[in-house]
């Protein structure tokens, strides 16, 4: 009964640190890295003509690792140069360096709305890991 009831409690545990770790924003990956989506955390965040989520891969040192544009209605031709030119710009930079992206020129309002939305990402991965 003693080791039942052990077990329970270690299952409890397990549990209880996961479900730390995800939630219905952020979860984590096969690789180890937190992928947070910000299609509700940055629904105020606009583009040109509207939001511009993204999925944001960041490693256990805080550091973007990849970025990927999720559905949106801004401009194709527009929006490709931010998926062309911007988004390799953000791996490799953290809460302290994203700020230092510059936007892409033809594609400011989209760029920065992109660059908000990683660091909203940042920022949440920081206050949830």
């Amino acid at each position: 009964m003693k080791q039942l009831i052990g077990l329970s409690c270690i299952m409890a545990s397990v549990i209880t640190l996961s479900s730390a770790c995800t939630d219905a924003n952020m979860k984590k990956d096969a690789e180890g890295n937190y992928v947070v989506e910000t299609t509700e955390l940055g629904k105020e965040v606009t583009g040109f003509a509207g939001n511009t989520p993204l999925k944001v891969s960041i490693d256990a040192n805080g550091s973007i690792v990849k970025v990927e544009a999720l559905e949106n209605q801004e401009t194709p031709g527009y929006f490709k140069m931010v998926t062309d030119d911007l988004l390799p710009k953000l791996e490799g930079k953290n809460a302290e360096t994203i700020t230092q992206v510059d936007a892409v020129s033809g594609a400011t309002f989209s760029s920065k709305a992109v660059i908000k939305n990683a660091q909203i990402a940042l920022d949440y991965y920081q206050k949830h890991k």
